[in-house]
């Protein structure tokens, strides 16, 4: 069974860092792609980010770009997300998702495209 589960969301000043993780359980973290998504309230869920954990390729959205690193630690199964100068916009409840295909790029925001989804963690970005 495919399990993720996000961690690390808090309350952050504007400006601020914060890291997520998502960890994986189920499968093996070394053929997939691994999304990164968010909703803000009384918004529609979009894509953050993404990685191919076969080859490292990354993709961000234009909204996080030069701002976010998507990292994985294939032997500790888990996939982090280090978001820099954050803003209040950033505001949202991220998830991480599990995509059986190993390719990480523009297209990969597709939701119905991935497998399995965590919980989400809650990000606030307020002074």
């Amino acid at each position: 069974q495919l399990q993720l589960m996000e961690s690390g969301g808090d309350l952050v000043q504007p400006g601020g860092s914060l890291r997520l993780s998502c960890a994986t359980s189920g499968f093996t973290l070394d053929y997939y792609t691994i999304g990164w998504f968010r909703q803000a309230p009384g918004k529609e869920r979009e894509g953050v980010g993404c990685i191919s954990t076969r080859n490292g390729n990354t993709y961000y959205a234009d909204s996080v770009k030069g701002r976010v690193t998507i990292s994985t630690d294939n032997a500790e199964n888990t996939v982090s997300l280090q978001m820099n100068n954050l803003k209040p916009e950033d505001t949202a409840v991220y998830y991480c998702a599990v995509d059986l295909l190993p390719f990480c790029d523009s297209d990969s925001f597709r939701e119905a495209e991935y497998e399995s989804w965590g919980q989400g963690t809650q990000v606030t970005v307020s002074s």
